[in-house]
């Protein structure tokens, strides 16, 4: 087996989105085989020892949002602003050509730069990069353009035909769900695998540590208090209106319901309406962003945070009502941690998971009163709540391990070298 030097490339690799995440498990299965991870992005939390940061590559850049801000939402596009998306395509190619000789990558592996247009002059410059050297590029799609409205109306309509993604021999595309597989074949004539999102199923969570035993606590929580668990960004296609109203349905003082994450920009205003949602009906609704980081850390007073997998351990049951979800990384993590979950049926649960044979209590976009119901009994009957997250971690370390991963990498990588290099 020969080692392969993997380059890493995307927007950013930092704190716990998605995209950053799903790059650290397939780096660490890599890993494991002897291949050694390099990484190309505009933000980065990695050892600079094997990055390349280079600022414009990241969406948030001043030059890289203004060309956002001038292409979408209009048909017509300036010359002088195709002129500044060319130059600084340009300028990031070259990067790319340094990033590859600086490392001597054998492998580039692009996360979601060449599928959502965050930054459109880093896919036009990777677009151009892999055509010039057919180079061997693994090009992760988490998110596709076209399932998101606000890229709907742009004036870039040949940018995005060329690089999002670009239809390139040396690319194998990789897909993270079985809708935008069959999407890319129909829209794109591109071949995909179908990769899922991944948790280390064969390795348990650890038991609660001291660090994280005060959790309930410190939020506020009574021991008989039942925490209601809602692990997710405050952004409406998170459906937490529904979460409030399963509460209300409940009626009962001892449900909280806890929200993990804040609320952005994109949320400021659903937030404030989930929190009027709340006091019309009676529901205790904590927001505890300000106590959650991407890791363990005591700010400067000495006050303790806790990363997002302390929570899980103290959830009673965990609410996740999205209405629209690439996969659905806070599904698995409730599997994992053994936890009983409440699941609107988003059209990936119904066409990826739900068909493995996972017990949830489900909803169809609304709620009835059958679902507070069995929120009732998970809640109550032990016996019943434990077949229940047993069989659920027993499918889940079946069909979505790291064990799944390295088979799915294996084929990918083998498919370049020719060797079975995992």
């Amino acid at each position: 087996m020969n080692p392969q030097h993997i380059g890493f490339v995307s927007t950013r690799f930092s704190g716990t989105d998605g995209v950053s995440l799903e790059s650290s498990k397939w780096a660490q299965v890599l890993w494991d085989h002897r291949h050694v991870s390099y990484w190309f992005a505009g933000e980065l939390d990695r050892d600079p020892a094997i990055s390349m940061l280079v600022p414009e590559a990241h969406f948030s850049h001043p030059e890289v949002a203004d060309i956002g801000r001038q292409v979408f939402g209009q048909h017509k596009r300036p010359a002088d602003l195709t002129r500044k998306i060319n130059e600084l395509a340009e300028f990031l190619k070259r990067s790319l050509y340094d990033f590859v000789e600086r490392f001597s990558i054998d492998i580039l592996v692009v996360q979601n730069a060449l599928c959502i247009p965050m930054n459109i002059p880093l896919g036009v410059a990777l677009a151009h990069f892999i055509a010039e050297t057919e180079f061997p590029t693994i090009a992760h799609h988490h998110d596709f353009y076209w399932e998101r409205d606000r890229f709907a109306v742009n004036s870039v309509g040949d940018f995005l035909e060329m690089a999002f993604p670009p239809r390139l021999p040396s690319i194998q595309h990789a897909t993270i769900n079985s809708f935008a597989q069959q999407d890319l074949a129909h829209r794109r004539g591109c071949p995909s695998i179908l990769v899922p999102n991944v948790l280390d199923f064969e390795q348990p969570p650890e038991e609660s540590d001291q660090y994280a035993a005060d959790f309930r606590t410190e939020i506020g929580l009574l021991p008989d208090d039942i925490m209601v668990l809602q692990p997710t960004r405050v952004v409406p296609r998170k459906g937490i209106e529904h979460s409030i109203a399963l509460m209300a349905q409940l009626n009962d003082p001892r449900f909280k319901l806890v929200v993990t994450h804040a609320a952005g920009d994109e949320g400021l205003e659903y937030r404030d309406s989930l929190v009027e949602m709340a006091d019309r009906a009676g529901v205790d609704l904590r927001f505890v962003d300000t106590l959650i980081g991407d890791s363990r850390f005591s700010d400067a007073s000495g006050r303790k945070r806790y990363s997002l997998w302390d929570t899980y351990p103290h959830a009673d049951i965990v609410t996740y009502p999205s209405l629209y979800e690439g996969f659905g990384n806070a599904l698995l993590e409730a599997f994992y941690f053994r936890k009983p979950v409440m699941v609107n049926r988003y059209s990936i649960f119904q066409a990826d998971i739900e068909p493995k044979g996972f017990e949830v209590i489900s909803m169809d976009g609304y709620l009835t009163k059958s679902v507070a119901a069995q929120v009732r009994r998970v809640i109550e009957d032990e016996q019943f709540r434990t077949e229940m997250v047993d069989r659920n971690y027993e499918l889940a370390t079946k069909f979505f391990s790291y064990s799944v991963l390295k088979r799915k990498l294996r084929a990918l990588v083998c498919n370049f070298t020719g060797q079975d290099d995992l």
